[in-house]
C-alpha cells in the first residue's frame, strides 16, 4: 500500500515537472487605466517614490513597514527599500529611466519571501483632458516560478494588485 502511495505520488511530482518545463521562460503582467488628469499630475505620484503611500497596492498591507529612500529624490537614480510582515516581504526598487512625463523605469528586486528581479514600466499617453497610465511589469520564470505557474499565473497573483493601485492612483490624481 505504502509503495503504492509513494509510486503515485512520484507520478504527480512528475507530471508537475513536466507540465512546469512548458511554461514559458519569462512573464509579463500589464494592466491600464485612463485617468482624467494630465501626464504632468500623475508623473510624480511615480516617479516620487515617497508618494506612493498614498496609492500602492502594499503599503497598506504592512502598517509596520520599514522604508528607507536613497540616492536622488526623486526620478532617476531614487531608490525606495522595505521590509515588512509576509504580505509585503522585504524588496528595493530603483528608478533607473525617466523621460517626464512620459515614462518611468523601475528595477524591482525582491529579496524575500522569493528572490526575483524585474522591471516595471509606466507609461503615461495624453488623451485629449486625460491619460492613459499602463503599468507593466515583466521578468524571467526560473523553475520554481514555472512549478507554481502549474497552478496559477503571475498575471492572475499581481494584476488584482496593479487593477487596485491604479484606482487608487487615478482617484488621488483626479482629486
Amino acid at each position: 500500500m505504502i509503495k503504492k502511495i509513494a509510486l503515485g505520488l512520484l507520478v504527480i511530482l512528475i507530471v508537475i515537472c513536466g507540465l512546469a518545463l512548458t511554461k514559458p521562460d519569462s512573464f509579463t503582467v500589464q494592466r491600464v487605466v485612463i485617468i482624467k488628469a494630465p501626464p504632468e499630475k500623475i508623473a510624480p505620484l511615480i516617479s516620487d517614490f515617497h508618494n506612493w503611500g498614498s496609492w500602492s497596492p502594499w503599503e497598506a498591507l504592512d502598517p509596520k513597514m520599514q522604508r528607507t529612500f536613497s540616492g536622488t529624490a526623486a526620478g532617476k537614480g531614487a531608490v525606495y527599500a522595505w521590509k515588512g510582515n509576509k504580505d509585503v516581504g522585504e524588496g528595493r526598487m530603483e528608478i533607473t529611466d525617466e523621460t517626464a512625463p512620459a515614462k518611468v523605469v523601475i528595477k524591482l528586486d525582491f529579496m524575500s519571501p522569493f528572490e526575483s528581479h524585474n522591471v516595471t514600466e509606466f507609461t503615461l499617453a495624453p488623451q485629449g483632458d486625460s491619460t492613459i497610465v499602463t503599468w507593466n511589469m515583466a521578468g524571467p520564470m526560473p523553475f520554481i516560478s514555472k512549478i507554481m505557474s502549474v497552478f496559477t499565473t503571475m498575471d492572475k497573483m499581481i494584476g488584482p494588485d496593479f487593477e487596485k493601485g491604479l484606482a487608487k492612483m487615478k482617484t488621488v490624481a483626479e482629486k
